[in-house]
């Protein structure tokens, strides 16, 4: 095999007040034509610092030197920052990363976006550029890839979003693909599609791969080669079979008993207790083609039924699309139903206030970074439901948000800080604690665990779970991810085009699924296992 990249002895650092900061630690990787490696590690291990180096796209407070950093033989450092933009980044190194929203012009359409960096180099001709572009977004399963042409990025789902990033890089086919966590807001079927279009990449163009995740599912049958990273150095690596299944580092046993598992026993035994809130709803948009089109329905929400009970773990999953986010909004009164209504304790919902709903049911959202204001300290983010529902006793909210972050086991010395000085499991814990602060008697979490690393997941999915156990509390958890479903969920209701196709027990649906689409989602989810 021929040598693509050619890393000895990176080292970066960034400046800070306290005095330089060594953020990689002599890293040493190679990596051959056709051949993927995944490299893992926690927040902070230096895995996207690493990357980035390669791109040139490293914060300016930042430094790198290595002994050796080639590619295809070529002395990337040797090279001007307008040589190495219009040669190397792009045409044969392209990067996706993980959150679309940052990547993609708000103000430009997809189309645009997909074919302008190929027309201005003179690769393709516009024509030929939109063609490639149509075919791209049909192969990453974008439906109706021709009329999303025309679409801006607001208008598209996150996975959708993402899907259009992945498209974008392999536009210019990149002989070498760097992917950032590329599938981390993707449904199983999609995710499974995109990886399969990267391995049928690598072997009919030889295309270099390196995979950036915190699904070691995704990593042990996606790669070849493994390498582990721990506070900025390579702490092992091998053959995915080696570092995988045969770990000789503690950090890496650590990451591997983390992983949620698809076998076993699914679910734990059912809540007995018989209190149930139902919903029964539909919900239908209208929507245009153009501004003077024929109207059209779309069924976010057909006849959905189903009832939750207290203090049970309810899994809602299913493809984007299929209603999930839709009914989470209608429950924490962020939509409303179309027909049919929903009873809380036996209230409707639109006879219940808005605060005293509030009170009741409260969210978790999936990303951390985005969900918490920056400007605030934690003392302020935590206590904010409680001065939007008018208490404005300061001495009593900061007891409140006192108790809130001993239940998800934040040190009070943090509650003065703001966001930006946390980790990502932290970051998650304070969106827990604030919607806790009310006393809520239902949670509602939308992918809550998605963004973050295994096992930060692992302490995240516990404390929810325990939360659940002392508090009575009820929790809908909206996932993707079939080995979370696994672990935590007492029941499973599967959606598909605003409809639920299938519903029981957890231990039912997984180990033996009735509905053909829940057995082909299941199909879907990576397994930790060597392909």
């Amino acid at each position: 095999m021929t040598t693509l990249l050619d890393i000895d002895h990176l080292k970066i650092t960034l400046r800070s007040p306290d005095g330089p900061l060594h953020v990689v630690r002599d890293v040493t990787l190679a990596l051959d034509r056709g051949e993927a490696l995944g490299i893992v590690g926690e927040s902070g291990s230096g895995k996207s610092m690493t990357a980035l180096a390669l791109m040139r796209l490293l914060p300016r407070s930042a430094k790198y030197s290595a002994i050796r950093l080639s590619y295809d033989g070529q002395d990337l450092p040797a090279l001007e920052d307008v040589e190495f933009s219009r040669t190397i980044a792009g045409p044969r190194i392209g990067m996706i990363f993980q959150e679309p929203m940052t990547s993609l012009n708000p103000v430009y359409t997809i189309g645009r976006q997909m074919t302008e960096a190929a027309v201005a180099r003179g690769l393709l001709s516009s024509a030929a550029a939109r063609k490639k572009a149509i075919d791209l977004l049909d192969r990453v399963g974008i439906p109706d890839p021709e009329g999303r042409m025309n679409q801006y990025p607001h208008q598209m789902s996150g996975g959708q979003r993402q899907r259009v990033m992945i498209a974008m890089t392999l536009m210019l086919d990149p002989d070498l693909l760097i992917a950032d966590e590329p599938t981390t807001a993707l449904d199983v079927t999609v995710q499974a599609q995109i990886l399969d279009l990267l391995d049928d990449l690598r072997r009919e163009r030889q295309m270099g791969l390196i995979l950036i995740s915190h699904d070691l599912a995704v990593v042990a049958q996606r790669t070849d080669r493994v390498a582990v990273m721990y506070g900025g150095e390579i702490v092992e690596q091998g053959t995915a079979r080696d570092v995988l299944f045969d770990p000789r580092h503690d950090y890496t046993r650590r990451l591997l008993a983390a992983v949620p598992r698809l076998d076993g026993t699914p679910g734990r035994p059912a809540p007995t207790l018989p209190r149930t809130d139902e919903v029964i709803v539909a919900r239908v948009y209208t929507t245009r083609k153009g501004l003077f089109g024929p109207k059209r329905e779309i069924r976010a929400l057909d006849g959905v039924s189903l009832s939750v009970k207290r203090g049970e773990t309810l899994a809602l999953i299913g493809e984007s699309g299929s209603g999930k986010s839709t009914l989470a909004r209608i429950l924490l009164g962020l939509d409303q139903a179309t027909s049919g209504d929903i009873l809380i304790t036996g209230r409707p919902i639109h006879d219940i206030p808005a605060t005293e709903r509030a009170a009741f049911v409260q969210p978790v959202f999936q990303d951390p970074y985005t969900s918490l204001n920056p400007r605030g300290r934690l003392s302020e983010i935590i206590a904010r439901p409680l001065v939007l529902r008018g208490e404005r006793d300061r001495a009593a909210n900061l007891t409140a948000v006192r108790e809130a972050m001993e239940r998800v086991r934040l040190p009070e010395r943090l509650i003065h800080t703001y966001p930006s000085q946390l980790s990502g499991g932290q970051r998650q814990r304070v969106a827990i604690a604030r919607a806790l602060v009310t006393g809520p008697e239902a949670l509602i979490c939308d992918e809550p665990t998605s963004a973050l690393d295994v096992s930060v997941q692992a302490q995240i999915l516990d404390l929810l779970d325990d939360l659940r156990e002392r508090m009575n509390l009820t929790l809908l958890l909206i996932t993707h991810d079939m080995a979370v479903v696994h672990q935590t969920a007492d029941r499973v209701v599967v959606m598909r085009d605003g409809r639920i196709v299938e519903e029981g027990t957890a231990a039912a649906v997984l180990s033996r699924p009735t509905s053909d689409y829940t057995a082909r989602l299941l199909a879907a989810a990576p397994r930790f296992e060597i392909a």
